[in-house]
């Protein structure tokens, strides 16, 4: 079957000050060096991969004593235009809310809120066609779900994660293309997977390993797949249905618990006006 790919726009934030000076989740430990050098480099073939695939990348500055912020997705949800920015569940993390938003309303986008309830953004948060598939259990609360469907006009599908190590939706599922997505049963209640099996018949399961190895923190443009090297089965399995995956290696992110779709946060809808009324750069950079 033959995929198309669709240009994306996406937001990243630099690794510059990343560490793991906190346990927020089971995979990081304090104890276990980091090394910021590595992150920036392997943040940086990330980045330059998507201009290669021809896509547009926005970066915002990081800011030092927030080593997480590197995980861009967690920091607001965007789809058509609209910015529903993050509310972090751990005190750790909440500063990162402001930087966004500022991001945004620097930028010209118009309609941006901070979400009311507990809500990490993409992290918990996937569109997929017309809906959007929203994770609960640890980090995002099920009340912010409501408000994601009313603020983006999108019914909004709870999806019950149960296992501590996936725990954000984008670490137990990815969504490729409007009808197809991958995902770990094992991540989740019951009940989530029976409606994951109705909705989805067709999808792509991960084994345990592809899973511990961040397999489903993946980035998809519809064709190309961009996911972690060391996910080798899912590999094989999304070339047999017609996608294109391109692995990578981010090994020392991974020590906090990220992937490639944590650093990757989708702008959807029309491009925000530049301040000096100029078109859009094709560049990939950022807006001057």
């Amino acid at each position: 079957m033959q995929r198309t790919a669709t240009p994306r726009h996406y937001l990243m934030v630099k690794p510059t000050y990343f560490d793991v000076e906190y346990a927020i989740n089971p995979w990081m430990d304090p104890t276990v060096p980091t090394f910021a050098k590595v992150a920036l480099e392997q943040w940086t073939r990330l980045h330059d991969l998507y201009l290669e695939l021809g896509h547009r990348v926005d970066v915002l500055e990081p800011l030092p004593g927030l080593p997480d912020m590197v995980f861009a997705a967690n920091g607001a949800m965007v789809v058509n235009g609209k910015v529903l920015v993050a509310r972090f569940l751990h005190p750790q993390r909440q500063p990162e809310s402001a930087a966004f938003h500022g991001w945004f309303r620097d930028r010209g986008f118009r309609e941006i809120r901070q979400a009311r309830w507990t809500n990490e953004g993409e992290g918990d948060c996937l569109v997929s066609g017309d809906r959007i598939l929203a994770g609960s259990g640890f980090r995002t609360s099920t009340e912010a779900h409501a408000e994601i469907g009313d603020f983006f006009g999108l019914p909004a599908i709870t999806l019950t994660l149960t296992d501590p190590h996936y725990y954000h939706l984008d670490t137990a599922l990815a969504v490729l293309d409007n009808h197809t997505i991958m995902y770990n049963p094992d991540a989740f209640a019951a009940e989530s997977r029976k409606l994951l099996a109705e909705l989805y018949p067709d999808a792509i399961t991960a084994s345990p390993t592809d899973a511990a190895a961040f397999g489903l923190n993946a980035v998809s443009d519809g064709r190309h797949v961009v996911l972690p090297q060391a996910a080798a089965g899912l590999i094989a399995e999304l070339r047999r249905r017609g996608f294109i995956p391109i692995g990578v290696d981010l090994s020392e992110l991974q020590k906090a618990g990220g992937g490639p779709k944590c650093c990757t946060l989708e702008l959807r809808g029309t491009e925000p006006p530049r301040q000096d009324g100029g078109a859009p750069r094709q560049d990939g950079g950022a807006p001057r």
